[in-house]
């Protein structure tokens, strides 16, 4: 675990360890205001291990729980939680009664389109 106080890292160095392409650190730095990494003379990023931390709840709350951008900022300004009770990912798995009723009907419209 990095180490927040002192110890920084370059964004190519942080991609890494969270595997993740540095344009998507550079994205969501435009995204999330918290974000502000160091700048060097040169304009090099250097990341603490807060800003690691905080990227890592970023990529958690988008990759894994699946929020939108602006929910997952909502979460991180803390106006809003996430509620784990919820299952991560819903499946609608369809209902092969009303498929079927489904394909019956498209096909009596395809019918009636091609005797026109």
């Amino acid at each position: 675990m990095p180490d927040s106080t002192t110890e920084t890292y370059k964004i190519g160095e942080v991609a890494e360890m969270l595997n993740l392409k540095t344009h998507v650190l550079r994205f969501w730095e435009t995204e999330f205001p918290q974000l502000a990494p160091l700048r060097t003379a040169k304009g090099q990023r250097l990341y603490t291990g807060t800003h690691v931390a905080l990227l890592r709840r970023i990529q958690q709350l988008l990759h894994e729980q699946g929020m939108t951008i602006e929910g997952a900022r909502r979460v991180i300004e803390g106006s809003a939680v996430v509620d784990d009770t919820l299952p991560e990912r819903v499946v609608a798995v369809p209902d092969p009664e009303f498929m079927h009723m489904l394909r019956r009907e498209l096909l009596a419209v395809r019918r009636l389109l091609q005797n026109d």
